[in-house]
């Protein structure tokens, strides 16, 4: 065991979270609303759009995601040349930085795990919150701002924690694409002198101690939550 490679290239690894941590974010804040609008597409069963939330769901869960990282990263390009080109648009499609693709890639994966949470989420919520909010006085929006999501979110933390993480884990095949995160930059200092056992445990303390710090940050967030399971009793 190399101790002083073990050392400093943890610092290196440790330099990766900030990609890391903004690919989760922003996959989440795309996901977040699309996966929402998708669950209540299914419990209402809109016509067309329940029945490609379904399709998609059984892509998403049936396929790896580093399949699902291949075949994004191979097709976005094309799809776009084709558009550039139609349109006459000059631009380096194939120079876009690694990081937008990983943006697109994780919040497509993300989205339809989101679909299955929400919808089972608010299904816990008795339909007559509804039917009550609404015979007072408030908009569908109104009540499921102020009394539905609050109490589904109660259902949905636990489900939401593991998410997260899942999300968080699976940016270490960011590498696929270049990606210059956590495992890619361990990587690279580990091609040098071969030393990849200390590197691969590098990656696993550092992604150990992000996994624990957001369960951590989650358990909080579902205590400050826990006064509404008031209203569902």
């Amino acid at each position: 065991m190399n101790w002083p490679f073990l050392i400093d290239t943890f610092f290196v690894a440790l330099s990766g979270v900030p990609v890391a941590l903004l690919v989760t974010v922003v996959s989440l804040f795309i996901a977040v609303p699309f996966g929402f609008l998708l669950a209540l597409a299914r419990i209402y069963e809109v016509p067309v759009i329940n029945q490609f939330a379904k399709v998609y769901i059984s892509f998403v869960r049936g396929t790896p995601v580093i399949i699902q990282i291949f075949v994004l990263y191979a097709t976005i390009p094309l799809i776009l040349s084709g558009i550039f080109e139609k349109y006459q648009i000059d631009y380096p499609i194939y120079e876009i930085n690694p990081l937008w693709y990983a943006f697109i890639i994780f919040s497509f994966n993300t989205a339809a795990i989101l679909i299955e949470i929400f919808r089972s989420a608010l299904q816990t919520v008795a339909k007559g919150q509804l039917e009550a909010a609404q015979s007072v006085g408030l908009t569908t929006a109104q009540a499921y701002r102020r009394i539905i999501i609050p109490q589904a979110l109660v259902s949905a933390m636990p489900n939401l924690c593991t998410a997260t993480i899942n999300l968080i884990k699976a940016t270490s095949l960011g590498y696929a694409i270049s990606l210059q995160e956590i495992t890619l930059k361990a990587k690279v200092e580990a091609n040098l002198g071969y030393n990849y056992l200390e590197a691969y445990l590098d990656i696993f303390v550092v992604y150990l101690l992000i996994c624990m710090t957001v369960e951590y940050l989650f358990k909080w967030s579902e205590k400050r939550l826990s006064r509404y399971k008031v209203a569902t009793v």
